[in-house]
């Protein structure tokens, strides 16, 4: 962190808890949510108050707090009417894996407690908001064309940044998120604007652009603020290849390519095939079945000499915390670092880039398979309840675009740790419609046996689903 916090903090992360309220009062509940979590997550400082035998207390936190507010006070029947089903065991195992980190490392459970609450906030509370409403086809939309709005109110923001270098949250809230000189990319500047990372701005902005593509090509929005979509898609995608986020770039267009594909070819192959490379490499890189020159190697071949030396660098680090992590392979080291490697004066010597190795080298096997499933298992359960030869219509264009965004960001945390919780309210909308029976057949047809006349209007209204 890079300068002095100003009084602006506090008074963002406090002020949203009444905003939260205020836009539970004026706005239908799904639109409120998506409000505060967009808005929050778009805007409020990046900053983590340690607070003694508590969970960290950061943005993450108050925006899933301030909606828990909200839904309490103002919307208690949706949360009295929710059911958990099979589709929430691997995020409940997620949640409180911690505590049998801590158990078994003689933690005790105090601590096993505090890190599965500081869990609850960071994956637990997301992705069941998800679940309590994005339930319906027309919700899950709101929700992209909300994604895609956030993208172009970040654009501006994005190439402010990259023409004046990432300043916008050190003047808003007084100091630098992170290091300054990481963002310096191809004689120019990658902005960062109110994100804890550019890789996360590149992420998110891959993911509004890819979001808007498909909603036009599926059909389920063709114009926005009065103008044609590929009119604003087109500047969006612009903006996204400016930031220089070779990771998320790469991503995008796999995501549109898996997409076209799935369409073209009426099979989820593509998907399954994204998901599968992801665990071979998780594979490859736990036994060393590849080694980590000959992956540096392939890289300096297609991707240049400088973005093989980074991945040189993670792929260093990933060996030596790898052996680490399974020192104690079921349920990991816990927390306070033990996962971590130190010199003989005690100085931490490694670097964790990837979410995979963090989780892992704190909870173990159990602990990364449980967020696995988690994260994938939306994805990969769609087609049962949505055909494939179905994902661009206008009814499920959405459902299609997130099927591929989520498992897009399960692949991106393979190398990086970018958490955001829009990406858990998608994966938990996605995870309601395994609760219940289909929603479309390969007809098209509704399956609401209590739809008078079936449709995706009737779907929309289906009890199963909310």
């Amino acid at each position: 962190m890079e300068g002095h916090i100003n009084y602006l903090v506090p008074i963002a992360l406090m002020g949203w808890f009444p905003a939260t309220l205020i836009f539970f009062l004026l706005l239908p509940a799904h639109r409120a949510v998506l409000l505060s979590f967009l808005g929050g997550w778009m805007f409020l400082p990046v900053i983590e108050y340690k607070i003694t035998f508590l969970p960290a207390f950061d943005k993450t936190a108050v925006i899933s707090l301030a909606v828990l507010l909200g839904a309490l006070c103002l919307d208690t029947g949706r949360l009295l009417r929710f059911r958990p089903g099979w589709i929430d065991i691997p995020m409940l195992l997620v949640c409180f894996c911690p505590m049998g980190s801590s158990i078994f490392n003689d933690l005790g459970p105090r601590d096993g407690l505090s890190e599965s609450v500081h869990e609850v906030l960071l994956w637990g509370l997301p992705w069941l908001i998800g679940r309590l409403y994005f339930t319906d086809w027309e919700t899950l939309r709101e929700l992209a064309i909300g994604i895609f709005v956030g993208g172009l109110v970040y654009a501006p923001l994005c190439l402010y940044e990259i023409r004046m270098s990432p300043q916008l949250h050190f003047q808003v809230y007084g100091f630098h998120q992170h290091s300054f000189f990481q963002h310096i990319r191809y004689g120019g500047y990658r902005p960062m604007v109110f994100m804890q990372h550019g890789l996360m701005v590149g992420l998110f902005m891959a993911a509004a652009t890819l979001s808007g593509a498909w909603l036009h090509h599926s059909g389920s929005l063709k114009t926005l603020f009065g103008l044609p979509l590929l009119l604003l898609v087109f500047p969006l995608l612009a903006m996204t290849l400016l930031i220089k986020s070779v990771g998320a770039i790469v991503l995008m267009f796999v995501g549109m390519a898996t997409l076209y594909c799935v369409q073209y070819l009426r099979s989820a192959f593509p998907v399954f095939a994204i998901a599968a490379l992801a665990l071979l490499y998780l594979f490859v890189r736990m036994t060393g079945v590849i080694s980590s020159a000959d992956l540096v190697a392939a890289a300096n071949a297609t991707l240049g000499a400088e973005r093989a030396q980074s991945l040189e660098s993670r792929l260093t680090n990933e060996d030596m915390l790898t052996v680490r992590a399974l020192e104690r392979p079921v349920f990991g080291w816990g927390g306070w670092g033990r996962a971590r490697i130190h010199d003989e004066t005690g100085r931490d010597i490694t670097i964790t880039d990837s979410l995979w190795i963090i989780c892992i080298g704190n909870k173990g096997i159990l602990g990364l398979a449980a967020l696995l499933f988690a994260l994938m298992l939306p994805t990969l359960m769609l087609p049962r309840t949505i055909s494939v030869r179905l994902w661009a219509r206008p009814e499920t264009g959405a459902f299609a675009a997130f099927a591929v965004i989520l498992l897009l960001w399960t692949v991106d945390n393979l190398l990086n740790a970018m958490i955001n919780p829009v990406y858990l309210l998608i994966a938990g909308g996605l995870g309601t419609f395994e609760t219940g029976e289909p929603v479309f057949d390969d007809t098209g047809e509704c399956t609401d046996e209590d739809a008078s006349e079936p449709g995706p209007d009737d779907c929309a209204q289906s009890p199963v689903h909310g």
